[in-house]
């Protein structure tokens, strides 16, 4: 199955400094990536607040980046005017461009034929390593549980016409997907007022071993001096199975009469058939095995932490 998601942003930073001017910014180590492999990463405001998070691809000529619908061209500007001495470049992609998302068993098959990359290349791919064949971009992702693939094309790629007429998925499949794979999305689960602790980002995102970047003293403070303590957890919620209805975004959540938190995306779940949401919990209450209502009654259970 696979979907368009093209509404995606798209950025290249060109230049022999590309990887060096994103390292000192970002939340991961970038300078350490070798050509065809990638980082995710969070880029934080001084106060340890996410502005973006990012998937960042390095390439022989510098690095790609796919950030947040919508952001692309802000994200653009903003780097842009962070570049002093430094040799990068950064343009936006986006508009020239088309994505789209394949997942299942057979997704590395139906990627290679439709791409001309060769299969098992493609099958030996490591989250976010990525490959170019001919005028795409092949790059494994953890969108969702099962093998998921991303291709990049030009506009008027028949790849990608060969891909979507293979489509027997939507978005939405693809979203509950994601929210089964308890994997967050930026601008639902996470904000621009989340630190990215609380979003359960510390293994995938956050390097500890690198130099500094933007932002890494609230990190630092609240690893080593709180103890890795933050005031709420985003976490993965599976209802009881007499639960037909998906609860809406901002949905509150009680352990007992207490209100300690609130949902931020739901869906059904396409593999459990269970309704299945994401939501940030207090710490007080975020235990694997709580049971947690709705304002409804609806019961569900914390089945695991945002990754």
């Amino acid at each position: 199955m696979s979907a368009d998601v093209s509404t995606r942003g798209r950025l290249s930073f060109e230049g022999p400094d590309a990887a060096s001017f994103l390292h000192a910014l970002v939340t991961n180590d970038i300078t350490g990536l070798a050509v065809g492999r990638g980082a995710y990463a969070a880029w934080l405001t001084p106060q340890g607040r996410m502005i973006a998070d990012l998937r960042l691809l390095r390439t022989d000529t510098g690095v790609l980046a796919e950030v947040p619908a919508g952001l692309a061209a802000d994200l653009q500007a903003r780097f842009d005017q962070l570049i002093f001495a430094e040799d990068v470049r950064v343009s936006d992609m986006s508009a020239s461009t088309r994505a789209v998302l394949a997942a299942g068993d057979a997704a590395a098959e139906v990627v290679a034929s439709a791409t001309g990359a060769d299969p098992s290349e493609v099958n030996a791919l490591p989250v976010l390593g990525h490959l170019a064949a001919g005028d795409f971009r092949v790059i494994r992702t953890d969108d969702t549980a099962l093998p998921t693939f991303e291709v990049w094309a030009k506009i008027s790629s028949e790849a990608i016409v060969l891909l979507d007429k293979g489509k027997i998925a939507s978005e939405l499949i693809f979203e509950a997907l994601r929210i089964e794979a308890a994997r967050p999305l930026f601008g639902v689960d996470m904000t621009t007022e989340t630190i990215p602790l609380e979003a359960g980002l510390l293994d995938r995102a956050i390097s500890q071993t690198k130099g500094c970047y933007v932002g890494q003293e609230v990190i630092v403070r609240i690893l080593h001096r709180g103890g890795g303590r933050v005031v709420k957890h985003l976490m993965q919620l599976t209802f009881d199975s007499t639960v037909n209805t998906v609860p809406a975004a901002g949905t509150e959540l009680f352990a007992a009469d207490k209100a300690v938190g609130q949902i931020t995306s739901a869906a059904l779940g396409p593999s459990s058939g269970r309704v299945l949401a994401l939501g940030y919990v207090h710490r007080d209450a975020a235990t694997l095995g709580q049971v947690l209502r709705t304002s409804d009654g609806a019961e569900a259970v914390l089945t695991a932490f945002a990754s």
